[in-house]
């Protein structure tokens, strides 16, 4: 790659234009000298979290308006974290042996910081870098640093930094932000979330930008390919400006899809459900126009915590969610903890195979006292709204009978004693292992829907821990082992009559969508931000054009010719798509 290019990880979709303006990394450097003064030192460090408390509430208000509640969440855990008992009772405990607060600060964040860093669990690493965000907080706090003013940026400007702090994303005007480029973080990092949510373009992990971007310089860059570009020639130039018309453009076409229902060409109706992890993104589901839950990850309620929910709190979110979609579907799956997911309050015993391990079902049957007072909860919710139950990681059909038992134990109990439910409870499978795919007809008489997870179902059929680049080749729903077994689930659940979602990844892949809708999938929950490009391509497809894209991609014997074939009909089905718009635009400009 040549020395004017950039490459890292396309970690916010979208074209940016603009001159580089570099943002250098506070001096956090202290006086690492014995404290002189312990009871002044933890008036310091009292004053610096006050500050902080203060600061992240304002910052979170402000993030909550310009991207969404889920963003503002980070910057509200991010306070959680800070005020959190372990954390500040280890800080005052480091300065009462006679530490500086800033060496307290930095050396009980640090320990937290490698603890969460060692875990396999994407999410826990996550929280390795907040921890790191509240650290750097609050030294600056002490130390009196204040941080750049990214609230009066001039526009266009492509912000090149280390890395970005959540807090600073607060004061961003997105109208002045063309684009942004770190030599640190993911796709999943909460900053790709905010970007994300703010559709601005991030290229994250470019090895050195700082020591090669210049302030000033003109730069174009590519938040999907991970690359940019600076000072482009002309020719490049007018490439990429030419791509941010086309970009302008599709988002207006999307936008026309939030007064529309999710049909396909032919007219075929297909429901367009989301995937949440708290009640608070009821509300980006609202506003992208999903037409209900597909999946609420209830485990989100038991994270980031010192115990256990009790049986109201559980009620009242799944209530607060039931009410707030107003009779849409609103699917419930229970505790869903193991293998990637680790609850340290609850004690899972460290196994050599978490993913093989007691997870999931698996654990709530073996702890039922837990798993009842869920169970509770979401039944008595079920007064509230159009709730369905639903168990994950199923292998046996003795695990689904396991679960209706205790669900109609309950019922008969609240019918004792008058509590409300609905007495018609949808109560179904989600389908994520190799197991419940070859038995999906048995499960299919004792279940009232089907949602296929892809990601599992993908890493469990494949053998290949979606996790480990090693073997990110394997992992891919495009392979024909994962193909035939959606497949077969979604011919089991259509015999028996019972609706089949897909709640995974796959569901919003645009060159896969064509197979769906010819296997029979007639529901996809996808996240709130991917409502409507995932409508705007069921619409270009009729069930018919899906079966013959069918017949001639499921006889193929590879993931990669399977790939290039579903995206040359793509391709193919985008032009006719074209033609078709550009005849509308003709007719509609004679008449």
């Amino acid at each position: 790659m040549s020395s004017n290019k950039l490459k890292g990880i396309g970690a916010s979709d979208g074209i940016g234009i603009g001159n580089i303006l570099v943002i250098k990394e506070a001096d956090l450097n202290y006086d690492k000298s014995p404290a002189e003064d312990i009871d002044a030192e933890k008036k310091r460090f009292n004053k610096a979290l006050k500050s902080f408390a203060k600061k992240a509430e304002s910052e979170a208000k402000k993030l909550r308006n310009s991207a969404g509640d889920k963003e503002a969440e980070i910057l509200e855990g991010h306070l959680l974290l800070a005020t959190d008992e372990s954390m500040t009772g280890q800080i005052l405990e480091m300065i009462e042996g006679g530490s500086r607060a800033e060496a307290a600060v930095d050396g009980a964040c640090n320990a937290f910081i490698d603890m969460f860093s060692g875990m396999e669990d994407d999410l826990m690493r996550q929280r390795a870098a907040d921890i790191k965000d509240v650290r750097d907080e609050l030294l600056k706090l002490l130390l009196g640093i204040k941080d750049t003013d990214l609230g009066s940026l001039p526009p266009n400007t492509i912000l090149v930094a280390r890395d970005i702090a959540p807090s600073m994303t607060s004061k961003f005007k997105k109208k002045n932000i063309a684009g942004i480029i770190t030599e640190v973080g993911t796709a999943t990092s909460h900053l790709a979330i905010i970007a994300k949510a703010m559709e601005i373009p991030l290229i994250s992990s470019v090895p050195e930008a700082l020591s090669i971007v210049k302030d000033g310089e003109p730069a174009v860059m590519n938040g999907k390919t991970g690359i940019a570009e600076l000072s482009p020639d002309e020719t490049t130039l007018a490439e990429y400006q030419e791509s941010l018309r086309k970009e302008l453009e599709h988002k207006a076409e999307l936008k026309s899809f939030r007064r529309k229902k999710t049909k396909t060409l032919g007219g075929e109706r297909i429901q367009l459900l989301c995937n949440i992890g708290t009640p608070a993104e009821v509300a980006s589901v609202i506003k992208e126009t999903g037409e209900g839950i597909g999946l609420f990850r209830t485990e989100f309620l038991f994270m980031n915590r010192q115990c256990e929910p009790c049986e109201d709190e559980q009620f009242e979110a799944y209530k607060e969610i039931a009410v707030a979609m107003k009779g849409k579907p609103v699917i419930i799956r229970t505790l869903d903890i193991g293998g990637d997911k680790e609850i340290p309050y609850l004690d899972l015993e460290k196994e050599a195979n978490p993913f093989l391990g007691l997870r999931a079902i698996r654990y709530c049957l073996k702890n039922n006292g837990l798993y009842n007072r869920q169970l509770r909860a979401i039944i008595r919710a079920s007064a509230y709204g159009n709730i369905k139950l639903m168990i994950p990681l199923v292998t046996c059909v003795e695990e689904v009978r396991s679960v209706k038992e205790m669900v109609h134990a309950i019922q008969k109990e609240y019918d004792e004693i008058g509590v409300a439910y609905n007495k018609e409870l949808p109560i179904g499978c989600m389908i994520e292992t190799p197991a419940a795919a070859l038995i999906a007809d048995i499960l299919a008489k004792e279940s009232d829907f089907f949602s296929i997870g892809t990601n599992d179902l993908t890493q469990y059929i494949m053998c290949a821990d979606r996790g480990n680049n090693s073997v990110s080749n394997l992992g891919s729903y495009f392979q024909p082992a994962v193909l035939r077994s959606i497949r077969q689930i979604a011919r089991c659940g259509k015999a028996a009559g019972i609706p089949v979602g897909i709640c995974g990844e796959a569901a919003w892949n645009p060159n896969l969508i064509p197979l769906l809708l010819s296997f029979g999938i007639d529901e996809f929950s996808v996240s709130p931000s991917k409502v409507l490009p995932t409508r705007a391509m069921i619409s270009k497809w009729g069930i018919h054009a899906s079966h013959y894209v069918e017949d001639d991609t499921m006889n193929l014997e590879t993931a990669e010719e399977i790939l290039i074939k579903l995206f040359g009909e793509q391709l193919r089905n985008d032009l006719v798509h074209e033609k078709i718009k550009s005849e509308q635009r003709e007719l509609d400009e004679t008449e």
